[in-house]
């Protein structure tokens, strides 16, 4: 095999890798989020630490989202799935780069005004993105254009779903920040503790949502039926 031959098996190798990464970080982090709940298991300030840790660990599904944007359009355009333009393919690369740019360069400076300006265009980046990948999965499923092969359109609708799920994932854990301020502030209590267990509780909802998602979209990029 040549270089071209190693080509597409090679992008589908990486798609499945983030795949990995997307999910099984995302279940770290849902595991590290069930355990700072128990407060009689652990003291307030390791409880802390595990959020801490979350965070860290949350930056590897936000990456593996960023780059799945690009490398699934790639994927499909190598693999003679979809004749997406290449201008489009080059557009979603850099993209890519910039919202990788948002999320690390949001965590490194943290809870300052530069940190809420990236997760702001972060955000925007997002809706936009979420209604392109709905527009196009509904409307490939409907007429079979532009995404002629069943599959793909499915998977494409599947994905904007991510988007809309991921996006309420983060819209229902907003209020964690003031309530954990509000916790340090004032200690553990009944009244700090029990708004902050309701906003968690909400967001699982949503995070069971992607992952029921993601394994969906990830079968039909397998199987390929039809």
């Amino acid at each position: 095999m040549d270089f071209a031959q190693y080509a597409y098996p090679t992008l589908v190798y990486v798609h499945l890798l983030l795949f990995v990464l997307w999910l099984g970080a995302d279940v770290g982090v849902f595991l590290l989020g069930q355990h700072f709940r128990k407060r009689e298991t652990y003291t307030l300030d390791q409880r802390i630490a595990l959020l801490k840790l979350l965070v860290i660990v949350d930056l590897t599904p936000r990456a593996a989202w960023a780059l799945m944007v690009p490398l699934s359009l790639t994927v499909s355009y190598a693999g003679g799935w979809w004749d997406v333009p290449v201008a489009i393919v080059g557009a979603a690369w850099a993209i890519a780069a910039f919202w990788l740019w948002l999320v690390f360069d949001a965590h490194t400076h943290d809870m300052t005004p530069r940190a809420a300006r990236n997760r702001q265009w972060e955000g925007w980046l997002r809706y936009l993105l979420c209604a392109a990948y709905l527009w196009l999965g509904v409307e490939s499923v409907l007429t079979g254009h532009p995404i002629a092969v069943g599959w793909l359109a499915w998977k494409a609708l599947l994905f904007g779903l991510i988007f809309a799920a991921a996006i309420m994932i983060d819209v229902t854990f907003k209020p964690v920040g003031p309530l954990l301020g509000k916790l340090l502030a004032e200690g553990s209590s009944e009244a700090t503790e029990l708004p902050l267990l309701r906003v968690m509780n909400n967001t699982r909802y949503w995070v069971w949502a992607v992952y029921a998602l993601l394994i969906v979209t990830s079968w039909l990029g397998v199987v390929k039926p039809g």
